[in-house]
């Protein structure tokens, strides 16, 4: 069977208290364009957020193709179902019937979770129908996880009759009440046997081995593949199907006896694993220490190639990032908003497998175009820290092996790192706007007083050996009038449009500002009296042609004064600016019918 697999993969919620992060997963699904599939598997029992797994069902109910679900009955779908209930009623009926117990315990999962009510009722409806009480000798809500193994050893062991045997909802919480109870002095299965459930790896190297009921998940992925291939040839498939647990009976009832020499084998195994964690761990470390110091997406691409056999071999890894509607990518400060398009950012194809010209995605085609048509496996992962979605990760491995935890880890630390690019760029924009507006005049958009100085005195500083330098002031006639008898409104229009002129006329490297007022200051180094000569005229014409063509019933028209000479790196600018100033009021006080 040939066919290309995509996992739209789920964190969901990170630890025992940070729902936050899963619930901005969906995000990514709600998004997917579902047309571009020939069939879906949903396993509802993934996401582990309230009202999540309904979130995802609402959504696969608008896809054209076939939906397989494989963790509960959902009404619309084809379902492939764990009879857990069956399950439950095996290993319980299995502890009475061959164990001849009676006294018999229930370790549920949290209640508000559906397999947990599933696999409680069945064993309440066990207890009935052989004569016992329902919750048998006491039930206890744990976690599905390992947290609540003491607590609930406390309780088996407070009551009246110890049970001789307590059926647990999964294998970890199995794990953690057998461990409790070594502790409390109890032997397991001599004192009180165990039973968990769902056949974990973990079950099986734990001492004593877990007795469970395993979900034959090789058998169910086969099926639901098999599911989709006889839809889209036409072919009608049973709407529904269970498949039941397969029960394994091990060291935890009593069954098997501990094999000490296998037992230290498993040791071993375990120490070798708990190596290998280690030692990922210890890259990941290091990957988390490189990330920090990151500061472009180029730097982040370094980073992975560098370590990214911590998260397994992998054939190819894709960045994809949102872009808004003027191309910028979401780690941008001046992103604005998404719009359902992505960028790859990027791009890591050791291969050469895949067409990576730099196009534009949207969600209607998750990953690039392959260049041969073998079947392929890719792991998506939305990308997203706090409240913003960047974008999402698409991994293909080598091989059958899926990516470890460690690349969850990746994931994580990628996103925390590009909300860290994106508030530095917004810190470095605010500053730069800040410094810009200390050094810029507001009306004109010219370098004010303090801009003009700092500037022109670099320039003085870099001279090396001489230089001709020019000053020139320019004062604006008749401003005082034009405000009085036009209001300021029209004032600021005609400074803005004096700076405009004065502006044009500057080719020669020439730094120019609006000292204050209608007063304009320009300096260059590297000055002539012939560039002087082309300023000044191009200055005259600019105010002629502005004069005939503003209709305004004022004319605009400036005094200046220029002043040239030579200078070294010692030049004292304010000098050269007092000569330039004592020009300008001499032309000044020369124009006939002068106004100020």
């Amino acid at each position: 069977m040939r066919m290309n697999l995509v996992y739209i993969n789920s964190l969901g919620k990170i630890g025992n208290r940070n729902a936050q992060y899963g619930d901005y997963e969906f995000d990514l699904i709600d998004m997917i364009d579902l047309d571009q599939f020939d069939g879906i598997i949903f396993v509802g029992d993934n996401y582990n957020l309230e009202g999540m797994a309904e979130k995802v069902i609402r959504k696969l109910r608008t896809a054209k193709c076939p939906v397989v679900s494989i963790a509960g009955a959902v009404d619309g779908f084809y379902n492939i179902e764990f009879d857990d209930a069956q399950g439950i009623r095996t290993l319980t009926e299995h502890f009475i019937d061959h164990h001849g117990m009676t006294k018999i315990g229930f370790m549920s999962g949290y209640l508000t979770h559906p397999d947990a009510r599933v696999r409680l009722d069945l064993f309440r409806r066990v207890m009935r129908e052989h004569g016992m009480p329902e919750d048998g000798a006491g039930m206890f809500e744990g976690d599905f996880w390992f947290n609540k193994g003491n607590e609930a050893a406390d309780y088996f062991l407070s009551l009246p009759e110890r049970p001789e045997a307590i059926v647990c909802a999964n294998d970890y919480m199995a794990i953690a009440l057998i461990t409790a109870l070594k502790n409390r002095g109890i032997n397991v299965p001599d004192d009180i046997a165990v039973s968990g459930f769902d056949g974990s790896i973990e079950g099986k190297e734990y001492t004593p081995h877990i007795t469970t009921g395993t979900r034959e998940r090789v058998d169910i992925a086969r099926k639901s593949l098999s599911f989709i291939k006889a839809i889209c040839e036409g072919r009608k498939p049973d709407t529904d199907l269970k498949i039941l647990p397969r029960p394994i009976y091990s060291q935890s009832c009593g069954c098997e006896k501990v094999d000490y020499k296998l037992a230290t084998e498993d040791i071993n195994h375990i120490m070798q694993s708990a190596r290998d964690f280690s030692y990922n761990l210890y890259d990941t470390e290091s990957i988390l220490l490189k990330l920090n110091k990151t500061e472009t997406i180029n730097e982040q691409r370094s980073v992975f190639i560098e370590n990214f056999l911590s998260i397994g071999d992998i054939n190819s890894y894709f960045l994809m990032m949102h872009i808004d509607r003027n191309g910028r990518p979401a780690h941008d400060s001046d992103y604005i908003s998404p719009t359902g398009n992505f960028r790859p950012m990027i791009v890591i194809d050791w291969h050469k497998h895949y067409k990576t010209d730099g196009e534009i995605f949207s969600t209607s085609k998750l990953i690039p175009d392959a260049l041969d048509d073998k079947p392929r496996s890719f792991y998506i992962s939305s990308t997203h820290c706090a409240e913003r979605m960047f974008g999402y990760t698409a991994v293909e491995m080598s091989g059958k092996e899926i990516y470890n935890e460690f690349y969850n880890v990746w994931l994580l630390s990628m996103a925390i790192n590009l909300e860290t690019m994106l508030k530095n760029d917004r810190i470095k924009k605010l500053v730069n706007t800040l410094e810009d507006l200390s050094i810029r005049d507001g009306l004109t958009g010219m370098l004010n007083r303090r801009g003009f100085d700092e500037l022109s005195r670099d320039a003085i500083q870099s001279i090396d050996g001489k230089a001709v330098a020019c000053t020139i002031i320019l004062d604006m006639d008749g401003l005082k009038i034009i405000n009085d008898d036009y209001g300021h409104h029209e004032g600021d229009l005609a400074i803005r449009s004096v700076a405009n002129i004065i502006t044009k006329c500057c080719n020669s490297g020439e730094i120019t500002a609006r000292a204050g007022g209608d007063e304009f200051y320009v300096f260059s180094v590297e000055y002539s009296e012939k560039k002087l000569e082309r300023f000044i005229s191009k200055l005259r014409d600019l105010l002629d042609n502005y004069n005939k063509c503003s209709e305004k019933p004022y004319k605009v028209d400036v005094s200046w004064g220029a002043y040239i000479c030579e200078i070294d790196s010692s030049c004292r600018l304010e000098d050269m600016l007092k000569h330039s100033d004592a020009l300008m009021y001499e032309q000044k006080m020369q124009k006939p019918n002068r106004r100020k």
